[in-house]
């Protein structure tokens, strides 16, 4: 199984969602089955159906967070010396060559992307282009929007 980068902050917060899961959803649908099944015929116990369906997404759920945290390799961008070169976890000030537009993003993981936040997923195009790439150097995107052309003003490990 191939190592998943992570940072830490995405780490933190997996395992804080882990954590609710196990503590605090999965012993309020025990009481919600419990309770469906006390009143008697389950064959038309709408109550109970809802509480086995959501019993199985939350089950699936601490599965598939304990697998990610297993396979994962957390990396901590304040720690990371680079030497300027856009790498996981780095952030990266970038303006686009045609509209001279500025635009900051974090190169993250897959469950931690959100483009909202500037939190980009390192498969991602624009990702894939930077990486590897220092200040001053120019990244083409190959986006389905079209090309478009990025300098890199700066590379920080925050």
């Amino acid at each position: 199984m191939a190592t998943i980068p992570i940072t830490k902050r995405g780490s933190e917060k997996l395992k804080a969602e882990l954590h609710k899961l196990k503590t605090v959803e999965r012993p309020w649908v025990i009481n919600a089955i419990s309770e469906a099944r006390a009143q008697g015929d389950l064959s038309e116990n709408a109550e109970y159906d809802a509480a086995k369906d959501r019993q199985g997404f939350i089950e699936g759920r601490i599965q598939e967070i304990e697998s990610k945290l297993s396979g994962s390799q957390i990396i901590d961008p304040a720690g990371l010396d680079a030497g300027g070169r856009v790498v996981f976890g780095a952030t990266v000030e970038l303006e686009d060559e045609k509209s001279g537009d500025k635009v900051t993003y974090q190169i993250v993981g897959e469950d931690e992307a959100d483009l909202k936040l500037g939190l980009i997923n390192i498969s991602s195009p624009i990702a894939r282009a930077l990486i590897g790439k220092e200040e001053g150097d120019t990244a083409e995107v190959i986006a389905p929007s079209g090309n478009r052309r990025y300098e890199i003003i700066r590379v920080s490990y925050v």
